[in-house]
This record gives C-alpha cells, sequence and structure tokens, in this order.
C-alpha cells in the first residue's frame, strides 16, 4: 500500500474510534480538525514528513532564490483551522513570504484562550522578544507568545507559558516538531543578533477571507474575529505589519510602520479618520 494511502487509513481509524469512543462530542469543524491533527501524529509516528513541510535541508538555497538575507527582521502569522505558521522577512520596506510550515498539534477549538486549564491555545496579537525565547525548553526550543497581553489581562482571561516549540505535543501550544522551530528559531535569532527589538506574531482562527469570515458570523467569536480581520486586511494590502492597539477592551489595528515591524501593544484609541484608513 502507498503512503499516502496508508496514511488515510490509519488517520479515519483512529479518528473513528476517538469519536465513537465517546472521548469527543463535536461538530464538523472540530471533527476534520480532530481528523488533521491526527493525521499529523500518524506522520511523525512513522518519522514521516508532515504534508505542505518545506525543504528544510535547502535553507539557504531558499533564502537566496527569495533574494532574503539571514538576520533580516521576521514577522510571523498562525492560522489554527489550515494547521499553518507562516514566516515573513523583510526587504526593501517590505514583508516577502519565505515560508509556510504545517503546524503539527495545537489543542482547543477555534476562538480565543479564556481561562487557565481551558487546553485553549491563543488567538490574538502578540509580540516576542529575546526574553521570551527558551533554547532549553523541554520541547527542544520554544518562544512564549506572551499570553495574557493587555488586551486578554482586560478581559481577564487568564493562562500562562502559551508557547510555539517543537515536538508534536501540546495543552494550549502551538507544536511545530523539532526540525522546524531549529530553523524559526535560526532566523528569529538571527532577526535580533541584528536588532530587531521584537517580532510580531499574529494568531487567527482560518484565513480571514471575507467569505470565511462570513461562513462564521454567527460565530460566539465572531466579534472578536471582526477586530483580528482589520489586522489581517491591513498586512493583506501593504505587506507591513499594521500597529495594533487596545481601545475600550477591542483591537484597533491601523497601517504599520516600514521603520518599526513590531511596535510593542498599547492602549490607544486612535483619531476616528485614522480608524477609517485601517477599515
Amino acid at each position: 500500500m502507498r503512503r499516502s494511502a496508508l496514511t488515510l487509513v490509519l488517520t479515519f481509524a483512529a479518528t473513528t474510534a476517538l469519536i465513537y469512543s465517546g472521548w469527543f462530542q463535536i461538530g464538523a469543524d472540530a471533527g476534520w480538525g480532530l481528523f488533521r491533527d491526527v493525521n499529523r501524529k500518524v506522520h511523525v509516528a512513522f518519522g514521516w514528513t508532515l504534508p505542505g513541510m518545506p525543504d528544510l535541508g535547502r535553507f539557504k538555497e531558499r533564502l537566496t532564490e527569495r533574494g532574503l538575507a539571514l538576520g533580516a527582521p521576521v514577522f510571523m502569522r498562525i492560522f489554527k483551522q489550515e494547521y499553518e505558521l507562516e514566516l515573513w522577512m523583510k526587504r526593501e520596506g517590505r514583508f516577502v513570504h519565505f515560508a509556510t510550515y504545517p503546524i503539527c498539534t495545537y489543542s482547543g477549538r477555534l476562538g480565543p484562550k479564556l481561562r487557565q486549564g481551558d487546553r485553549q491555545s491563543p488567538e490574538g496579537f502578540y509580540t516576542v522578544g529575546r526574553s521570551q525565547l527558551n533554547p532549553n525548553s523541554r520541547w527542544r526550543r520554544s518562544f512564549n507568545l506572551g499570553f495574557p497581553n493587555i488586551l486578554d489581562a482586560s478581559h481577564y482571561r487568564t493562562g500562562s507559558l502559551l508557547m510555539v516549540h517543537g515536538g508534536c505535543s501540546s495543552i494550549g501550544c502551538y507544536a511545530m516538531t523539532n526540525d522546524v522551530i531549529d530553523e524559526v528559531w535560526t532566523l528569529i535569532n538571527a532577526a535580533l543578533d541584528k536588532g530587531q527589538a521584537q517580532f510580531a506574531v499574529h494568531v487567527f482562527p482560518f484565513r480571514m477571507s471575507d467569505w470565511r469570515v462570513s461562513v462564521h458570523r454567527d460565530a460566539e467569536s465572531s466579534g472578536f474575529w471582526a477586530d483580528l480581520k482589520r489586522g489581517y486586511d491591513i498586512f493583506e494590502e501593504t505587506n507591513v505589519p499594521p500597529t495594533i492597539s487596545v481601545c475600550n477592551k477591542r483591537y484597533v489595528a491601523t497601517q504599520g510602520s516600514t521603520q518599526d515591524s513590531a511596535p510593542p501593544l498599547r492602549h490607544n484609541c486612535p483619531l476616528r479618520d485614522e480608524t477609517a484608513k485601517s477599515g
């Protein structure tokens, strides 16, 4: 049996067993997420490369092909539903897509993390500096997203040590496998060594096209997601990470600066005309 067919059979069998055992009471979206999660664990268990993995062995060649240099500022986006982490690098004032890495696993469902112990991986706008990096993590290497940020705290959301790390196990974190975290680690450390004070990590429930957002318009988190979408749209239009503020316990995204790719999150209510430009 070909590997792809064997993977499908094993994934389907394991997912079905979990559902019918009564361990999971889930809907269609959660069921698809569980299937993808099990699929990745099957790949890891057999030592197979995750679907969609870049050719990590051609790291230097991939940088050259995109006209990028090690040490350039970095920016990341995470998409839960797609199980993807994007890494972008700065070139001539704009950010260029370098790689999309498959996420091996995360925990919980779509929506923000609310409280300690809910086993939910966070969503929102985060910044990461050198003090948040852990080279001696139990999961090889890791960096702390900085949850709760000031918006999370304003909603009394609790939790700690929410990481992006190696391995393929999660209780609220994003697990990337050891090989991927090694490549990401090289890029973020080089950027910090070259003077980037911190880098932004924007965590979305899904790729926030108008159609996808409309599908989820009745979801409990739809208002929160609408605020995330403004930041998503600005980056899609400009290839510059937006400046994120918190106003009245909501994210406000405005056009970012090419000089500072990850300004710290702060409380600020922009003028009405500035906010309009972001929409």
